[in-house]
């Protein structure tokens, strides 16, 4: 397909658009025709300060100088009535919304167990219900567009990084949510996906020795947020025919992230012994199918894919 990718007029809310990932995938929307709202708190990467910095009005003029279209919003998607002002402003100055990029995040490596529950909370305050709470408020202004998209932002982290408990286990809340918003969207056309970002930023200056000797240099090296930015714009484009699904994107490197199910084992009369001997079965790989969760793309969208399985 020759065209272009069109989110020509579409009204984008970007989070953490003022740094690293955020501010390239708000700079390439705005240079493709969309209309951005940049969301920034100005905050430290971990999210425990504010500083006097405001890098969303930084991105707004770049956009400007460059002859698109956009405004900021200083705020923190931790809190309610941040987010509904993000909203509402949005909606005044465009009248309406058609995609929510929520890539705005804290992050921090800590000790375990030498965390307590505020910690954990305050990464699920971000990531998790940042996400949900905009998505909850922009629901209705989305479900009057005709291309309604949101992009969710993941990491491998969720998969297991040393020092990263809060920060990992709170963006596999966000999978969870991905994938759950994916169903209830499928009756309005919503499509929801997510992107799993790899990126030299701020973020990864603040890892400390969670990363292998040397390779946050090469991180910021070879892998810039300008190459996750075309992932984020396609997924929030009227090209985009799909939900339910990760895209992971690093230094140029696109790819499917999925769960899968293998064959396994069925035994009515299962035993703990009968799960240890059989254990090599349950864990092989071959024959192994991608889990379903039940989310496809509305009639007429074009192709069908599940979570599951292409159709």
């Amino acid at each position: 397909m020759s065209d272009e990718i069109d989110v020509v007029g579409a009204s984008v809310i970007v989070t953490g658009g003022g740094r690293g990932i955020g501010r390239a995938e708000a700079l390439l929307l705005a240079q493709r025709g969309a209309r951005v709202c940049v969301v920034d708190l100005g905050a430290s990467v971990d999210g425990a300060a504010q500083t006097a910095e405001d890098p969303a009005v930084e991105t707004v003029a770049d956009i400007l100088a460059a002859g698109g279209e956009a405004f900021a919003v200083r705020a923190s998607v931790a809190d309610p009535d941040g987010v509904a002002r993000i909203v509402d402003e949005t909606v005044s100055a465009f009248g309406g919304i058609d995609a929510l990029i929520c890539n705005a995040g804290n992050f921090a490596v800590h000790d375990f167990p030498a965390i307590d529950r505020a910690t954990v909370q305050r990464f699920l305050d971000v990531h998790l219900f940042g996400s949900l709470e905009l998505a909850r408020a922009a629901w209705p202004h989305l479900e009057r567009s005709a291309a309604p998209r949101i992009v969710n932002t993941v990491s491998s982290a969720l998969w297991g990084v040393p020092g990263m408990v809060p920060y990992g286990s709170a963006k596999g809340a966000v999978l969870a949510l991905t994938h759950n918003l994916a169903v209830v969207g499928e009756g309005s056309g919503i499509l929801v996906n997510a992107i799993a970002p790899g990126a030299g930023t701020r973020m990864v200056d603040a890892t400390g020795d969670a990363l292998p000797p040397g390779f946050a240099e090469t991180m910021k090296r070879t892998m810039p947020a300008e190459l996750v930015a075309p992932v984020a714009a396609f997924l929030a484009s009227r090209d985009c025919a799909f939900t339910g699904e990760v895209l992971a994107a690093s230094g140029g490197g696109v790819s499917r992230l999925v769960t899968v199910r293998t064959p396994g084992i069925r035994d009515p009369h299962l035993t703990p012994e009968g799960v240890r001997d059989s254990i090599d079965a349950i864990l092989d790989l071959d024959g192994a199918k991608v889990h379903e969760t039940g989310a496809r793309v509305p009639t007429g969208a074009g192709r069908l894919l599940s979570t599951g399985t292409t159709r």
